[in-house]
């Protein structure tokens, strides 16, 4: 993507993303309405229901011989790849827009952009069967899964973007991990086969641009094998298949900074695969930092335990519950000791301040 186009992309997701969507809780109520308001420019259809009976919706436009499937919130707590999507579909409603044009003349993109909405509806990763979807993908007995599957068997999409969400502990260097993509491995051995080579080609792409606005902050995540992972499972049969989590940005609780980031990388590996150009060059891939687990949401420092007659540091983590429809970040200790290789949202120098034992240390909430 050119410089000119991406910094026009960067004012587009600044001024004009879905409104009607905002924060961490997202409710199939939520982008019901969207879906029904959708122009005729998009293909709707309800292709099943989850476990509770909730419609599960496939959006398709575009006219191209390439096929993309994009799906999110298969985890019902991560809901940022859901409002870039949606944000998505609403840049992709403009006839004016020439990269919008030249897409939908070389691909047809097919979403789903809630595949559980039970989960979403109590905040779980899991669905209504407690199980976890992107677990399930050779068993396959959520009927969410089923449906997924169905849909990649009538698609048949050449390329597939799987959206998640990851905590605020994975970080790249001193900076959270805002963004981090991957390229599923296929088995044990992490073999880099052509299939894999294809979609980092697209990853690199996706990086060269999404650097130039958040420098720094863009990880790789683990390509461990997991067998009976969704991404592995489609990248092994052939579907080239790439993982986007988002992460934290400073002080962005709601993730709508990092929406933003989100729907950037979806339109610039969109826009690459759409120039069908070549996609050989795959070893940049392993240039972009592995994610680490070393970013916490606070840090107190210098603390004085008087029982062990020490300074340590505490890491706290914010637990994410739903009360009354709306998601509270209750600070959990994570860690007591010398943090002085961790990073964190928030440090606090708490130094002169005594505690008697690590169990009094949850009086720091009180403060």
């Amino acid at each position: 993507m050119n410089i000119t186009d991406l910094n026009t992309l960067v004012s587009w997701s600044k001024n004009h993303k879905e409104n009607n969507l905002f924060g961490r809780y997202l409710t199939y109520a939520d982008i019901e309405p969207l879906l029904k308001n959708l122009s005729k420019k998009f293909s709707k259809k309800i292709i099943g229901h989850s476990y509770k009976g909730i419609p599960i919706h496939k959006i398709t436009i575009g006219s191209g011989k390439i096929k993309i499937l994009l799906w999110s919130q298969m985890h019902g707590n991560e809901s940022t790849g859901t409002k870039a999507l949606f944000d998505l579909l609403k840049w992709l409603d403009d006839d004016g827009n020439l990269m919008v044009n030249e897409i939908l003349k070389t691909c047809t993109l097919v979403f789903v952009p809630m595949l559980n909405p039970d989960g979403a509806a109590v905040y779980t990763r899991v669905n209504a069967q407690n199980i976890d979807l992107n677990r399930d993908a050779v068993t396959v007995k959520a009927p969410e899964s089923k449906i997924l599957q169905a849909v990649l068997k009538d698609v048949n999409p050449k390329y597939c973007f799987n959206l998640h969400d990851q905590r605020t502990i994975f970080n790249v260097g001193d900076y959270p991990a805002t963004i981090s993509f991957l390229a599923p491995s296929e088995e044990e051995s992490r073999e880099v086969t052509e299939g894999r080579k294809i979609t980092m080609s697209v990853i690199n792409a996706i990086f060269s641009s999404l650097a130039q606005v958040i420098p720094g902050q863009i990880g790789r995540y683990t390509d461990e094998f997991y067998p009976t992972a969704t991404g592995d499972n489609f990248q092994k049969a052939g579907y080239y298949t790439i993982l986007i989590e988002a992460g934290h940005y400073q002080d962005d609780y709601n993730r709508e900074e990092v929406r933003r980031f989100n729907f950037i990388s979806l339109v610039a590996g969109i826009s690459f695969i759409a120039s069908e150009k070549d996609n050989s060059n795959y070893e940049a891939y392993f240039e972009i930092p592995n994610n680490e687990k070393s970013f916490l949401d606070i840090i107190y420092k210098n603390i004085e335990l008087v029982e062990e007659n020490r300074l340590v540091d505490v890491g706290v983590l914010f637990k994410e519950t739903l009360e009354d429809k709306k998601i509270i970040f209750r600070p959990t200790i994570e860690i007591v000791g010398d943090l002085s290789d961790y990073s964190a949202n928030t440090i606090i120098n708490k130094k002169g301040e005594k505690y008697k034992t690590k169990l009094s240390l949850s009086k720091l909430f009180d403060n």
